[in-house]
């Protein structure tokens, strides 16, 4: 990986760090069960790959990635637990990214739900392999990331969880108001976080 992808890791780090304690103060200390958010998700994805040979089904690519993005969520939570710095949580990131495990899909989603199951971790050269199975680049991952986190940041400061937040506007979802914004920025630029944050804000019904 090049030096700006080290920074994107880093970036997310610092995000999810940050959607972790807007939501607990005290997060690091509860013990939340990563662990069981990640594998809830693997078989949520397996269920848009498909498995069941006694009906049609086809494979939901998009839906698969969203899912992937949340496990990175939740992989990011273990390995800040973990208490390295982030240094060395970018650069175990990188070497397992660009190393990653490799084989047939559902078997290789296995392979990872069986890992963390019994290590209560987070494995991430067998998440580069996901990646590369359902197609999803680095770049996407971040750009994918950073909207994601922004937005759920976004909604609370908006008053979601008080149900005055207002999820439509100008006949679009929020959602379709980040891919666009998303779409028009510079993903390696400084700040991306706080430009989206920015951007949303500037659109949103006063």
């Amino acid at each position: 990986m090049s030096l700006p992808q080290i920074i994107q890791i880093h970036t997310m780090l610092e995000l999810q760090d940050s959607m972790n304690t807007k939501v607990n103060a005290d997060w690091r200390e509860q013990n939340f069960a990563w662990y069981r958010a990640i594998w809830i998700e693997c078989a949520e994805m397996l269920d848009h790959h498909g498995w069941k040979w006694w009906k049609h089904q086809e494979m939901d690519r998009e839906q698969m990635m969203l899912e992937l993005i949340d496990i990175w969520h939740f992989g990011l939570s273990i390995l800040i637990l973990r208490g390295d710095d982030a240094e060395s949580v970018c650069k175990d990131l990188t070497i397992g990214l660009s190393d990653s495990i490799h084989m047939d899909f559902p078997e290789q989603l296995e392979a990872f739900t069986e890992d963390v199951l019994h290590t209560k971790s987070f494995d991430a050269r067998r998440f580069g392999g996901l990646m590369k199975s359902v197609g999803l680049e680095f770049e996407e991952l971040f750009r994918s990331y950073v909207g994601k986190n922004v937005l759920n940041m976004f909604r609370q400061d908006k008053g979601y969880k008080e149900g005055t937040y207002i999820k439509i506007w100008d006949d679009k979802d929020d959602n379709e108001w980040l891919v666009e914004i998303l779409q028009k920025l510079d993903l390696a630029a400084e700040g991306l976080a706080g430009l989206v944050y920015s951007a949303l804000d500037e659109a949103y019904p006063d």
